[in-house]
Formats: C-alpha cells, structure tokens, sequence
C-alpha cells in the first residue's frame, strides 16, 4: 500500500497575513450538514447535501506585539474574513494544495490564557464561508 509522509509544517494566512510561526496547530474540516429526504415507505433514512459549514481551528501562540496574534485577529471578532492554509509553504501545486474559507466568521477570541511556566496560546475557530482549493 502506498504510503506519504510528510513533517507537518503548514503555510497559514488571516486576512492577508501570515500567521504561520505563531501557529501550532491547525485543524481545516470540510462540513457539507446533512439535510433528511426520507419519504415514506423507504427502509433507511436518506440524506442530501445542505448548506457547508466548514472550520479552521488555530492553536496560536498568544502576543501582543504589532503584525502579530492579537493586533491581527481583535478586529475581526464578529467580522468575516478570508484565510488560507497548504500543506508548505512551497509553491502551490497538486501535492501543496493551497485551502481557502472565504468570508468565515470569527465570533471568540480569547484575549489571555495563561498558566505558571507555559507559554500564552489561544484556540480561535473560523467557521462558514466558502471553501475553494488551489492547486497551481
């Protein structure tokens, strides 16, 4: 069985800038919400595609410094915005696909998380907005 591995390291833009060395983790998961078309008589409920709901989730390291954590996502709490991520930041191509939510909503940003001897990170989801792939 063919195999790929590859040491995570993903490209990660929020409204046009780059985020990727306050990111830790990212999570994007494509989500079309099921709507039932079960009529009756059918034996198994059947199921067809609603509207797409999709989200990012970021693990990002907290700072508060200009260009970077919070001078860039406290504006677009309760906003809509645009944010990519691939795979690399190599060029983007067929195996570096490059993903894009357009106009996902921000609704939380956590301002601190703090704990004795740890670093500050926040959780922060994007959710909705239209999911397009690039691959050149």
């Amino acid at each position: 069985m063919a195999t790929s591995t590859y040491l995570s390291n993903p490209l990660v833009t929020v409204n046009a800038v780059d985020m990727t060395d306050q990111c830790s983790s990212a999570n994007l998961s494509r989500v079309i919400e099921a709507l039932e078309s079960t009529s009756f008589g059918k034996t198994a409920r059947v199921y067809t595609a609603g509207l797409e709901n999709s989200t990012l989730t970021l693990t990002m390291y907290n700072s508060f410094a200009a260009s970077e954590t919070y001078a860039t996502l406290a504006a677009l709490v309760g906003t809509s915005t645009t944010v990519k991520i691939k795979p690399t930041s190599a060029a983007t191509s067929a195996t570096n696909p490059e993903s894009t939510l357009t106009g996902c909503y921000l609704e939380t940003l956590p301002i601190v998380n703090a704990a004795l001897g740890a670093l500050d990170t926040i959780d922060i989801t994007f959710t909705g907005g239209v999911y397009s792939v690039a691959v050149a």
